[in-house]
């Protein structure tokens, strides 16, 4: 038997002893021939299922071939491979088959291996064994550098600690100044730094302290690494090193300016520890006042308020050292004057009505500029400190900002070609804004161009539809009838039939049946939608329809009775006939508020002497679509509402669009349905019934609910389109804003303050009505005081303070009177924050007025945020009114 067989047998039986007996045996001139041998089993061992045979085979397949290479690069390639990473040959067998090859060769490989990427998951146990026996340079690269790290860390091996492993290491002096250049070592390493006298950064202080680190490389280490601003684990690491290592008041004044540049950094924890070690030397007389000018106006910008608190104490101590700063610190202290925090404004001019006197006219002149940032309630106080003329300060007259009102546009007409269709058709399918306009523009090229040209039509299609599953139906356990069955898929259902992927059978079932009922509240908007789309794919395959009648005229959703009435003439001169769902549709669209244009067009209507046309002309002169009866159900949490029967619907409704007249209620359906996680979709459903936005606020209203009280995300989205929407805004619409600006997500509550906006905007917000809401659900827990503040706090800086103010006076005087009691709880947390806002609003409006319990709340000892903020309102509400 040749080397070659011997070694392939002992490889494959993953016998290590014989494999490393044979290897030491062997010239280069032998293991050059094994190689080939050892590169197909390899090959074959990839395509082997993953058994007890071939997990033997791999640790000596992987020993093997790296001895049997005779240049480093072949044998760092082979043992950092890929598919051999799981299965490896111990460090300790591939020191042995290595050894004997010469310390140049060995220190190329050192280096091929440390230049790895980290991923690549080379043994630190080799690595170092090879450092060793080349008596190599070390190499301080991350794959190394992290490999040493974890091995020092690893005391449950030996049971020492990691000062004493350091000290015993030869190599120690160069991979600890490494650590400060690997970048993202903190995600490797911060669980190695935990607290402890065992902790590395103890370890490391100790060790400078000895004198086996160099004192001052360390610490300029630290402070360079934290200065260019790494994540959030490498700050942690560097800045407990730092504190560790002690700088002394010496070392920390020589730095002083890293510590200005670090007052900026991003993470909290390091600038709050360069503004203590600044003011520990402005306090100790070892910082110039411009420096701590300087630092103050970093310091003031920042948003953590507790910096900003302790930057003006700072301030006051210093003032009082060094009286003579004044001139150089009031300029610094005056930009807290534009604080959002009203509080900081005060401590920031307390600290200008001590110390102005002692300032040149300079000083005073900026301090006096600053001053009209104030809020209405501290100019009085200014104007008295600085002795400006009161009119200086004056507030200019107060300007409502609201958002433009947004108009209906006016639908273009529908792509002229396929190759529109197919692009437009496309960008639906991966959009996932649920644009009605395009939606519906787009339904219509198919269906005009399946009429005309059907075929080629189909071929422009194919590649849009080229991803979707449905395509390759092989692959898949189930087939597009069985996807299709109980929901469309928006426009999915009639690609897929223009395409040939539905069966006839699914398509005439669906469109004489309607897909399986769901029972929930959404099924009755659903309904409709997709029983136009089951229509349209029927009829694009048996009797294609020569364009859509139920297409709006205008964004909203809106049809016009005369573009209506001239389709239906099309229509008879085509001798087309109508689908179904398509014309009821198209009479719930319709435009019926101007009374002379309806009865105009039902006289044309009703001369097409066709069924439809009579339709359209009863409808058109009919009373039209009566005000449901509602009423609200109150939940231990929950504030929902019910709606009656919708009456006055058309004749003949279809089975799909009967459900629109039943009853909405809140119990008795499902809870979650498919619709929940399909808010594409829903944004379809106001134009099911354009005008009628209440019914579909009042469907929508449990989803909305939960992303205040139960956290979820994503479903205040369609608040804004709500809006935007026609007809009434009552009850169901306030009640589902007020949810979404007590959302736990932000963006939640930010598409909430668009629509609070728009609906002011047009002037269809009741602000009473929604005040009253926020106050009950935030009495039932349903909405949170600190998430309302920030919502109505959003909303107001947009320029609307005035709408803000009056929905808080609403709101106020049922959330105060739990609180103006005797003995009442605590108030929740974020009732200052609430007060705040309404405070800042009643003073730029030039509010008058009494609210209700807030007296005996602004009244309450203490100094807490609540009472604070609650007389600042009380003083905005009784200031005389500016002439």
């Amino acid at each position: 038997m040749s080397v070659s067989d011997a070694l392939l047998k002992a490889v494959r039986a993953g016998r290590t002893s014989e494999v490393v007996s044979l290897l030491d045996g062997m010239t280069d001139a032998e293991r050059r021939l094994c190689l080939p041998v050892l590169k197909e089993l390899r090959k074959e061992l990839r395509v082997a299922p993953w058994d007890a045979r071939s997990r033997e085979a791999y640790p000596t397949l992987h020993a093997a071939g790296a001895a049997c290479h005779t240049g480093a690069a072949g044998a760092a390639t082979w043992l950092t491979a890929a598919d051999m990473r799981w299965s490896q040959a111990s460090p300790a067998v591939l020191l042995h088959v290595l050894g004997d090859r010469g310390q140049d060769w060995l220190g190329n490989l050192t280096r091929r291996l440390a230049d790895r990427p980290e991923t690549s998951q080379v043994p630190y146990e080799l690595m170092a064994g090879l450092v060793r026996l080349s008596r190599c340079a070390v190499p301080t690269t991350e794959t190394y550098v992290v490999g040493w790290v974890e091995q020092i860390g690893s005391l449950w091996e030996r049971g020492d600690t990691v000062l004493q492993r350091l000290r015993q290491d030869p190599y120690m002096a160069e991979l600890v100044p490494a650590l400060f250049e690997i970048p993202d070592i903190g995600s490797h390493l911060d669980w190695l730094f935990g607290d402890g006298p065992d902790s590395w950064f103890n370890a490391l202080a100790t060790l400078t302290e000895e004198g086996f680190l160099d004192r001052k490389v360390m610490i300029d280490a630290c402070v360079a690494r934290l200065l260019r601003g790494s994540v959030a684990s490498d700050c942690r690491v560097f800045l407990k090193l730092l504190k560790a290592l002690e700088p002394s008041r010496d070392e920390e004044r020589q730095r002083a300016s890293d510590w200005l540049a670090l007052v900026s950094h991003a993470a909290s924890a390091v600038a709050s520890h360069a503004q203590s070690v600044l003011g520990a030397l402005a306090l100790a007389g070892e910082a110039t006042p411009r420096q701590l000018a300087e630092m103050t106006s970093v310091v003031l910008f920042r948003p953590e308020k507790k910096m900003v608190r302790a930057q003006l104490v700072l301030l006051g101590k210093a003032l009082r050292r060094d009286p003579s700063s004044a001139a150089e610190l009031l300029p610094a202290v005056a930009q807290a004057f534009g604080h959002e925090d009203t509080d900081v404004q005060e401590r920031a001019l307390k600290l200008v009505e001590r110390h102005i006197g002692a300032v040149d006219p300079r000083a005073r002149g900026e301090v006096a500029e600053g001053a009209v940032q104030l809020s209405a309630g501290l100019r009085a106080r200014a104007v008295a400190a600085l002795g400006l003329d009161a009119t200086d300060l004056a507030p200019q007259p107060y300007l409502e900002l609201l958002p433009p009102v947004p108009l209906p546009a006016r639908l273009a007409p529908a792509p002229d070609s396929v190759t529109e269709v197919a692009e437009e058709v496309g960008a639906l399918l991966v959009s996932a804004d649920g644009d009605t306009a395009a939606f519906e523009r787009a339904l219509d090229g198919l269906v005009r161009h399946a009429y005309l040209r059907r075929e080629e039509l189909a071929e422009a299609l194919r590649p849009v539809a080229a991803r979707s599953w449905w395509m390759d139906t092989e692959r898949h356990h189930h087939s597009p009838d069985e996807y299709f069955r109980n929901a469309p898929h928006g426009l999915e259902l009639v690609l897929a039939a223009l395409l040939g992927r539905v069966r006839m059978s699914t398509l005439q079932r669906a469109d004489r049946h309607g897909p399986t009922s769901n029972n929930c509240v959404h099924s009755a908007l659903a309904a409709v939608l997709d029983a136009r789309l089951w229509e349209a794919a029927h009829r694009v395959r048996t009797d294609p329809l020569p364009f859509l009648l139920a297409t709006p005229t205008w964004s909203s959703g809106f049809l016009e009775p005369d573009e209506l009435v001239a389709r239906l003439g099309e229509y008879h001169r085509l001798g087309a006939r109508p689908g179904e769902a398509d014309f009821t549709q198209a009479l719930l669209r319709l435009r019926r508020d101007d009374r002379a244009v309806a009865a105009s067009a039902a006289e044309r209507a009703a001369a097409l002497g066709t069924t439809e046309g009579q339709r359209l002309a009863r409808w058109l002169t009919g009373e039209g679509l009566a005000t449901p009866t509602s009423r609200r159900r109150v939940s231990a949490t929950h504030i929902l509402l019910e709606l009656g029967e919708l009456d006055g619907l058309p004749e003949d409704l279809p089975q799909a669009f009967r459900q629109l007249g039943l009853p909405v209620g809140v119990h008795g359906s499902r809870r979650y349905c498919h619709h929940y996680w399909n808010p594409v979709e829903q944004q379809h459903w106001l134009a099911v019934l354009p005008g009628w936005r209440e019914m579909v606020a009042a469907r929508l209203m449990r989803e909305l609910a939960t992303v205040a009280v139960e956290d979820t995300r994503g479903a205040a989205a369609v608040l804004p389109l709500i809006a935007e929407a026609e007809g009434e805004a009552g009850e169901a619409v306030h009640l589902c804003v007020a949810y979404g600006l007590g959302a736990r997500h932000p963006e939640d509550r930010l598409s909430a303050v668009d629509a609070l906006l728009v609906l002011a905007a047009r002037g269809h917000l009741d602000a009473e009505k929604l005040g009253t809401d926020l106050a009950q659900l935030v009495r039932r827990g349903a909405v949170k005081p600190l998430r309302l503040a920030e919502s109505v706090q959003t909303a107001a800086t947009t320029g609307a303070y005035g709408t803000v103010w009056s929905i808080l006076r609403a709101a106020l005087p049922v959330l105060l009177a739990d609180l103006a009691s005797e003995g009442a709880a605590p108030a929740a947390r974020g009732f200052g924050e609430l007060l705040a806002v309404a405070a800042e609003c009643a003073e730029r409006t030039e509010a008058r007025g009494d609210v209700a319990h807030l007296g005996p709340v602004a009244e309450r000892r203490g100094s807490s945020r609540l009472v604070t903020q609650a007389r600042r309102l009380r003083t905005a509400l009784e200031q005389e009114v500016a002439a």
